[in-house]
């Protein structure tokens, strides 16, 4: 069973689409099986990641800032692919870095996540973007 989720975004940062998900593998009638999500971007990742605190996702986007800042920050002289602005290449290298698919097992009709997971697209760019997510579940 295949679905496509498409996700909103407003810019950098995490949108959670758990509910979504949740209601998918409901609907579809599967028991047992597994789900595997895919994002369609290379300026994107998915991510399986506390969703109580919304201080976690804060400090995760602060990290990742830091970790690769914008490509007209003095120490991102070196990149080459900048036309797109500079937030781009960065994007694409916190992608490399980041998970782009995840695989959740299904029992009981439910994704098997923990008491404090939650499922998110980790938007790179600044722009926002209607993210698509493909959806597989067997």
């Amino acid at each position: 069973m295949h679905h496509e989720f498409t996700i909103p975004t407003r810019g950098q940062g995490l949108y959670e689409f758990t509910a979504g998900i949740q209601s998918w593998v409901a609907a579809s009638g599967l028991q047992e099986g597994l789900l595997t999500l895919f994002v369609r971007h290379t300026s994107c990742s998915l991510l399986i990641q506390e969703n109580a605190d919304p201080e976690v996702q804060t400090d995760l986007r602060a990290f990742f800032a830091r970790l690769v800042p914008p490509s007209n920050h003095p120490s991102m002289s070196y990149l080459r692919h900048t036309y797109e602005g500079p937030d781009d290449m960065p994007a694409h290298i916190k992608a490399a870095l980041m998970p782009v698919s995840l695989t959740i097992p299904v029992a009981g009709g439910a994704p098997v996540l923990g008491t404090w997971q939650g499922v998110y697209l980790f938007e790179h760019r600044d722009a926002p973007h209607q993210r698509r997510v493909a959806a597989h579940l067997a």
